[in-house]
């Protein structure tokens, strides 16, 4: 099997405002010495994860994170006629394996701290535990088997996870997802908008009821994602099938969903024009180098060419890997070659 499976995306979207910086304009970042329109990694794989593709191709195998472990215990306890306190106590106890408990003063004291992603398997394990708990049974919690370091949660099997007070349960991604960034330079501009008071009489000032303005931005964005594929099998408990699922959830999700951000304001949902698929057992690389310099003329032509010219190169110099396949929109291949290309060992 060839272990790393390396995507480059070239997607253009349309004016958008998809990945938000705290003051509200799109995210941005310099790169050769000029603005380029930037989406995150964390804002790409949430909306990968909670996509109808992930859902549709990976039923029964996403994870949730969540503060809220403890709510969902204390709510099903009480469903089973459990009293408050007992239900309140046994939910605490587990929901405490995954994080640090908020203060048992707090408005919700059966809540973590911080974000946990939990898998199908830790769900349905915490359930069966705390309803033992609950109806007085002695059970140490931290003896049994309720973190996995490897199950069928696809999506923590991918995307990796942090568990600050349990770090042996800890799961290294097998997915490296780079922030997207436009192939040439990109002026972030203002949009003043109004909105009118449907009741608002003729003989009453013409004024808006209410104005605004929101940053936007457009252009054609590379976006690169590694995957180790021997990794992603280890974190599904060696179930090959199942990382093959993924990766195939994976490769559609990223060549056809987007951030959510401002999309009812701004329609601008897109699909990948071009992408590059690569593959091999040698140390991946980005191409990213190949748009250090802005593509300033014919933009997606002079993208995909500057993209094919630096992989050339790099090939050149380095070696090639073992094998790769392509798809240009309106060109040549498709989506589902792609997939059935990162499905090959």
């Amino acid at each position: 099997m060839n272990r790393f499976l390396q995507l480059h995306l070239l997607t253009f979207y349309p004016p958008a405002n998809l990945n938000r910086d705290d003051t509200g304009r799109p995210k941005t970042a310099i790169i050769g010495g000029v603005n380029r329109l930037r989406i995150s990694s964390q804002a790409l794989k949430r909306a990968w994860r909670t996509s109808d593709v992930f859902e549709t191709k990976l039923e029964h195998h996403l994870a949730q994170r969540t503060q809220r472990l403890g709510d969902v215990l204390n709510e099903h306890l009480q469903k089973l006629g459990i009293d408050t306190p007992a239900s309140k106590q046994a939910a605490r106890t587990i929901a405490g394996i995954f994080g640090k408990l908020k203060k048992e003063d707090d408005a919700h004291p059966e809540r973590i701290e911080q974000l946990a992603f939990i898998s199908p398997e830790e769900r349905a394990a915490a359930i069966a535990l705390a309803e033992r708990l609950a109806v007085g049974e002695k059970i140490d919690p931290q003896a049994t088997e309720l973190l996995r370091k490897s199950d069928g949660a696809a999506d923590v099997a991918m995307f990796g996870r942090m568990l600050a007070a349990n770090p042996d349960y800890n799961r290294e991604a097998s997915v490296q997802v780079a922030h997207a960034f436009t192939t040439h330079a990109v002026a972030v501009e203002d949009d003043f908008y109004t909105a009118v008071d449907d009741l608002k009489l003729p003989s009453e000032d013409a004024g808006a009821g209410f104005i605004g303005e929101a940053g936007f931005g457009a252009g054609i964005f590379y976006l690169y994602v590694c995957i180790d594929r021997a990794l992603l099998q280890k974190n599904l408990g060696g179930n090959a099938d199942l990382a093959t699922e993924a990766i195939d959830a994976l490769v559609e999700a990223a060549a056809t969903v987007a951030p959510g951000g401002k999309q009812a304001s701004f329609a601008s949902r897109a699909f990948a024009h071009y992408v590059l698929a690569e593959k091999g057992n040698g140390q991946p690389r980005t191409l990213a180098g190949a748009f250090v310099d802005p593509v300033k003329a014919e933009q997606m032509a002079g993208s995909v060419k500057a993209l094919r010219k630096w992989r050339d190169d790099l090939n050149q110099a380095y070696g090639a890997p073992s094998g790769h396949a392509e798809f240009l929109a309106g060109g040549h291949g498709s989506l589902a070659e792609i997939i059935a290309f990162c499905r090959a060992p």
